[in-house]
């Protein structure tokens, strides 16, 4: 079997390991076995798991190494350069057999001894990779954790296996258990199948096998709430678009924005880590998957016929939060999402004022949607090229106009920030002799806004502003 881990992690763990029963298990053969590389090896040992953790971060010099959970007994040991890691459990059941036999499914199922040879592979994981089938390792692998439905969806994407029908089966009969899982657990397989190249996939097979209404019912209640004439699909459809276009976008800036300029710029900005181990380009796609996820809540009609979802940006961006926090989610990535979701419909309003829009305009739609500026300019493209209803072709392209100067500008403001100020508050306070306060605010705003406009642009310019503000009472 060719070694696709890192070199130093595997001869760590033989060098440490040779005197105990263990083996490599899971994704760490079934990788080897289809020749793909991996920064993970999952180990199960016959011994006290901290003496075999321990034991390997020592023939590493000095690797970190920490207990993964008290309850199952695991252990991590992860390089200085976290280039690679070891998770250590022990071996369940009382033997090798036994304890294969209790994991997910047999492509997981297949073990190799740590010293290396031929494969352990009781339950005929191997043929089911080479068949690319996905198949329960027994019949009560979904009664042993319901999270192993939503792993199967994962797995089918990752790997690019189908589903045996005594699985599907069983998947769907399970899903609905997906609702007793901790929302941490069930966050952690969903992100990585929203991250997927192929997220469509997997939300369609999320959908055939029950189990978007179990973990995200949100998009689910999405069905069949029909829009205006300016939409050619109901809102699960067009979020679906929405998402589509996301995918798309982090695959391929230039085509998506029409621009070369921005599509360097744009792909770092999406490569970024954020938070979560989730990168912008993937909380886009949460973006995408939540921004109309409060239009079942606020739909209405007018008096003339016109569908209406008043307020969804702010009910979602509220809503998105709740769905975060039930996944346990931290609080930088909530915060962003809802950003996302409560100024995705900004830049649209801005298509209806005179172009090119006043450098005030852009100062404040900067100020407004900051830290999110270029993401949710971003949000708005993929959220205008998925609506195509009544005059959708110059709609799109009035949008696309104005969003390609904003994310120049935005791009921009996110490398140097907004213009230093000309005076500090308190400077300011004691030469117009006023207190400190929300008046006060009100006035730094402006000059921030005149400065970014150049209409004013020294610190005598500046205070013969604020007092002419002052004088007349705009503040």
């Amino acid at each position: 079997m060719s070694e696709r881990v890192p070199g130093e992690a595997l001869r760590a763990v033989r060098a440490a390991l040779s005197d105990m029963p263990a083996w490599l298990v899971g994704g760490t053969p079934r990788d080897r076995l289809l020749a793909r590389d991996t920064i993970d090896l999952d180990v199960v040992v016959d011994a006290p798991t901290e003496s075999a953790a321990r034991a390997v971060a020592r023939a590493v010099g000095g690797a970190a190494c920490f207990e993964l959970s008290e309850d199952f007994s695991g252990w991590r040991v992860v390089a200085r350069d976290r280039s690679w890691q070891v998770d250590i459990q022990p071996l369940r059941g009382g033997s090798l057999l036994a304890d294969l036999a209790l994991r997910d499914f047999t492509v997981n199922a297949i073990a190799e001894p740590i010293a290396g040879g031929e494969p352990i592979d009781p339950l005929g994981g191997a043929a089911d990779l080479a068949a690319q089938r996905l198949r329960m390792a027994s019949s009560h692998a979904f009664a042993d954790d319901p999270l192993r439905v939503l792993r199967l969806v994962r797995l089918a994407l990752d790997l690019g296996l189908d589903p045996d029908a005594d699985t599907t089966r069983a998947a769907s009969l399970a899903a609905p258990r997906l609702r007793s899982v901790s929302g941490e657990r069930v966050f952690m397989e969903l992100r990585r199948i929203i991250a997927s190249p192929r997220a469509l996939d997997g939300l369609a097979l999320m959908d055939s096998l029950g189990i978007t209404a179990a973990v995200l019912g949100e998009l689910d209640s999405l069905r069949g709430v029909q829009q205006s004439r300016y939409h050619h699909r109901d809102v699960h459809g067009h979020t679906l678009e929405v998402l589509e276009h996301t995918v798309a976008l982090q695959a391929d800036p230039a085509a998506i924005l029409g621009s070369a300029d921005l599509a360097e710029p744009v792909a770092a900005l999406l490569s970024e880590p954020l938070a979560d181990e989730l990168t912008r380009g993937e909380a886009l796609r949460w973006g995408a998957l939540l921004h109309d996820a409060a239009k079942p809540l606020t739909s209405a009609v007018r008096p003339d016929g016109r569908v209406t979802f008043l307020e969804h940006d702010t009910r979602g961006a509220e809503l998105a939060r709740d769905v975060l926090e039930r996944f346990r989610a931290s609080e930088r990535l909530r915060t962003h999402i809802a950003g996302l979701v409560r100024h995705h419909l900004r830049l649209g309003f801005l298509v209806h004022e005179p172009q090119p829009l006043a450098r005030r305009t852009v100062f404040e739609y900067l100020r407004v949607t900051s830290p999110v500026a270029v993401d949710v300019t971003l949000l708005s493209v993929v959220d205008r090229l998925a609506t195509r209803g009544d005059r959708a072709a110059e709609s799109i392209d009035a949008h696309m106009g104005l969003a390609r100067t904003m994310l120049t500008d935005a791009l921009r403001w996110r490398t140097d920030g907004p213009p230093q100020p000309l005076w500090r508050g308190d400077q300011l306070a004691a030469a117009l002799e006023i207190p400190t306060g929300p008046r006060l605010g009100e006035v730094l705003r402006e000059l921030a806004a005149a400065q970014y406009a150049g209409e004013i642009s020294t610190r005598e310019q500046a205070l013969a502003h604020a007092r002419q503000l002052i004088e007349i009472g705009n503040v």
